[in-house]
């Protein structure tokens, strides 16, 4: 640089200086993007999310590249090993780990790890939430407004433009494992079969289905009980999706309002227990429908196919998706209300 008089550069000489410098840098950024601020290099590293506790009793390998292998989700890592706790993004704490206490879970949360509570079960069978407040960023479960959606099934456009409908040999059919009487599920189907016979299997009954065999004895039936164990928003199980219109039956649906259900599946699809004035006029709506009648209740084949959520693996991939959308740093300050909100 030249220098002035003065002992300071000349102004023409600084102006050159700065437009070699920001040259330079520009020339740096863009033949070594990855250098760019922290936050984007963090989102271009495999995301860590590891799982406290495997939701179910067999817990599968994760030691590989699931996300990617199975589900064609990149930069995304699970882990069961809790000694990666400090390397991890996302810990995953379903709800079943957190019943023994507060005393299973780690000392402290790591700045900028999220924590997530994650449940498939309603709130009538879920208990001791008061004592999470302020302890969840996220929560994953079937409620469409989790952070994290993950319900049981799903339609998913087709091209297949068919129809297929079993052959039918029995009228109506409910496969129920856990009985109770003082379910609401139990005062229907005890009113309703006064009016009609209806083919019972599972436990409940003495009479299991082996993994194998539910879907094609139930599709015998033209109808399908499809009561949910207890009634609130968005909880529509496999009950609807497995048992029902995967196995190629007529679902009749007893939990959240029809509209709720109209916003999963076209109203078209299932009756609602709720459409008649009483269980007497359902029955007869059932034993009196013409195979005209019934065949419209599978139109949406024609566009439509089942997906069904049974992986928990898949499920939890999908925070990896999900990650780039959802609020940092935020806090659940009442579990319980949300849940039972």
């Amino acid at each position: 640089l030249r220098w002035s008089p003065w002992g300071r550069p000349g102004v023409k000489a600084l102006v050159t200086a700065g437009v070699f410098v920001t040259t330079l840098w520009n020339v740096r950024f863009f033949l070594n993007p990855s250098k760019g601020s922290g936050e984007e290099l963090k989102h271009r590293e495999p995301l860590v999310i590891l799982v406290w506790e495997w939701p179910s009793k067999q817990v599968p390998n994760v030691s590989r590249d699931v996300c990617r292998e199975l589900y064609s989700i990149t930069g995304c890592q699970l882990t069961t090993e809790r000694q990666l706790l400090h390397q991890a993004d996302v810990v995953v704490f379903p709800h079943s780990s957190l019943q023994p206490g507060r005393d299973k879970l780690p000392k402290e949360r790591l700045p900028g790890q999220n924590w997530v509570w994650m449940s498939l079960e309603s709130p009538s069978n879920t208990r001791a939430l008061a004592a999470w407040n302020k302890t969840f960023n996220w929560v994953m479960t079937y409620r469409q407004d989790s952070d994290i959606f993950i319900p049981y099934g799903k339609l998913v456009p087709n091209r297949s433009a068919t129809v297929n409908i079993p052959a039918k040999t029995s009228l109506v059919s409910w496969v129920i494992s856990n009985y109770h009487r003082t379910q609401k599920r139990a005062e229907v189907y005890k009113n309703l079969s006064r009016y009609l016979h209806v083919n019972i299997y599972g436990k409940a009954n003495n009479k299991p289905l082996c993994k194998d065999c539910l879907l094609s004895t139930i599709s015998k039936s033209k109808f399908y009980l499809a009561f949910e164990n207890s009634i609130h928003r968005d909880y529509i199980t496999e009950k609807l999706w497995r048992n029902s219109l995967l196995a190629g039956t007529v679902p009749v649906v007893l939990g959240p309002p029809r509209a709720n259900y109209e916003q999963f599946v076209p109203a078209d699809s299932f009756i609602h227990v709720n459409d008649f004035g009483s269980l007497e006029e359902l029955a007869t709506f059932l034993k009196t429908m013409n195979s005209s009648r019934y065949r419209q209740f599978f139109a949406w084949q024609r566009r439509f196919s089942v997906k069904l959520y049974a992986d928990w693996r898949e499920r939890i991939c999908t925070i990896c998706t999900a990650y780039p959308h959802l609020h940092q740093g935020q806090l659940y300050p009442d579990l319980k209300s949300w849940f039972n909100s």
